[in-house]
């Protein structure tokens, strides 16, 4: 009897997938609840289990195909049993007999004696590796005594240029007396030509890659973001002092106590979490005609992954601790990029942080995440000249970056939430005095 492999649902507003990939082969058996194909979502990949023990009977759609939810993918024959007899049969295949107690004793021993040999000859094999490994050590130490000869036929000159620019001496030919290496050979070993990159020797000049379903939605929501939104930026700095000296003071403690590192990310959920109940609007979304205002605090924290960007949720964030806010986002990190989120994890959120500090970022307009109203942007932390209590003295200093639709948002409310934040980010005691 056949099983049906199925498209599940696969979440809200997901009607459609495609068939990334069959991680099993027509025949091959399969046992109940084990992932047969992979399918490739505008959110997220999905491994459709198998629905009982058996062999993988046929494949109804091959990969790169295109499904909707409850589309046929292929069956599964669960009489496993009835298939190996029928194979058997085919290939004209007996089982061996049961040897029996009355076999002739000569049978019996060459069945002895000949394993003993096999044994005898196994063993004294790595015996004779063992010796064959020795001159490898010699040869190593001749390859360390030729280095060092290398190394003392360069000149002062060409050794000072070569520590400078990195240069391979292993490629030079000293053409010095007694092939001593001189500046000029370093310099013209610079000025070689450069061989092609590896892309371009494994690839040819150009190379032509299917975009991903999940690359294909974040080009769709991002162009729509840009239509449909009236999106502006605004910019603040913030004085990372108080929360670097803060973290370095009970980083220790805190992971001693909580199993987890004392990061940035949980004082900027907190600070946004603030700034969110006194500001409203930041944490509202357009549905029509109307403006929902969301009374509930669930952060998109957006994390960059081999596949792409995605942005997976820490809920009801106003209700959870600093301890919380790092695990949680420690364990979706993670999940994001071993490709296990699924598409709870990246439902429900009502505002973004975005960190491109973390890959050198100075400075960046974010866009929107849509049906998402704001997104706050984070930069990198770097020691900057300010004028603090009349004095010019050198600060780590972060830019801080504000998009936000104009159509709900105004321009009062999107500085003062971006000052609020900075003020509570620059003292984080009033973090916990909920200013």
């Amino acid at each position: 009897m056949a099983e049906k492999i199925t498209v599940p649902t696969l979440g809200e507003s997901v009607t459609e997938a495609t068939v990334s990939k069959w991680l099993k082969s027509q025949g091959e058996k399969v046992s109940a609840d084990e992932p047969l194909v992979e399918l490739e979502t505008d959110k997220v990949n999905v491994e459709v289990p198998s629905p009982t023990n058996g062999v993988l009977g046929s494949i109804a759609v091959k990969e790169g195909e295109t499904v909707n939810v409850g589309s046929l993918l292929g069956t599964v024959d669960n009489a496993l049993k009835s298939v190996e007899k029928k194979t058997n049969e085919d290939n004209n295949y007996s089982p061996p007999k049961k040897k029996k107690n009355n076999q002739p004793k000569i049978f019996e021993e060459e069945e002895i004696v000949r394993p003993q040999k096999t044994i005898q000859k196994k063993i004294q094999e790595p015996v004779l590796k063992l010796e064959e490994e020795e001159p490898l050590i010699l040869d190593n130490a001749h390859e360390d005594t030729e280095k060092q000869k290398v190394e003392k036929i360069i000149s002062p000159a060409a050794r000072k240029l070569a520590s400078e620019t990195n240069a391979d001496i292993s490629k030079i030919k000293g053409s010095g007396k007694n092939g001593i290496i001189l500046k000029e050979d370093i310099m013209e070993l610079m000025g070689s030509k450069p061989e092609p990159s590896k892309r371009k020797i494994n690839y040819g000049p150009e190379e032509r890659v299917k975009m991903t379903r999940l690359r294909l939605t974040i080009a769709k929501r991002l162009k729509e973001a840009q239509e449909n939104a009236a999106m502006l930026t605004t910019f603040n700095e913030v004085d990372m002092s108080e929360v670097m000296s803060m973290r370095s003071t009970y980083k220790d403690e805190f992971q001693t106590k909580y199993g987890v590192k004392l990061g940035f990310m949980s004082f900027f959920v907190k600070a946004c979490v603030i700034g969110l109940k006194n500001y409203p609007a930041i944490n509202a979304e357009i549905q029509n005609e109307e403006i929902v205002y969301k009374n509930y605090y669930n952060i998109s924290i957006a994390v960059g992954t081999d596949r792409g960007l995605v942005v997976p949720v820490l809920r009801e964030t106003d209700e959870m601790s600093f301890a919380e806010i790092e695990k949680n986002i420690g364990m979706l990190g993670q999940k994001a990029r071993d490709g296990k989120i699924t598409i709870e994890d990246l439902q429900g959120g009502t505002f973004t942080i975005t960190n491109g500090g973390i890959y050198g970022s100075m400075l960046s307009t974010p866009i929107l995440n849509p049906p998402q109203s704001a997104v706050l942007g984070m930069h990198n932390i770097i020691q900057r000249p300010v004028v603090f209590e009349g004095k010019v003295e050198v600060r780590p200093i972060m830019y801080l970056a504000l998009s936000y639709d104009h159509r709900i948002i105004d321009g009062k409310e999107a500085v003062s939430f971006l000052k609020n934040t900075k003020d509570n980010l620059e003292d984080p005691r009033r973090l916990f005095l909920n200013l």
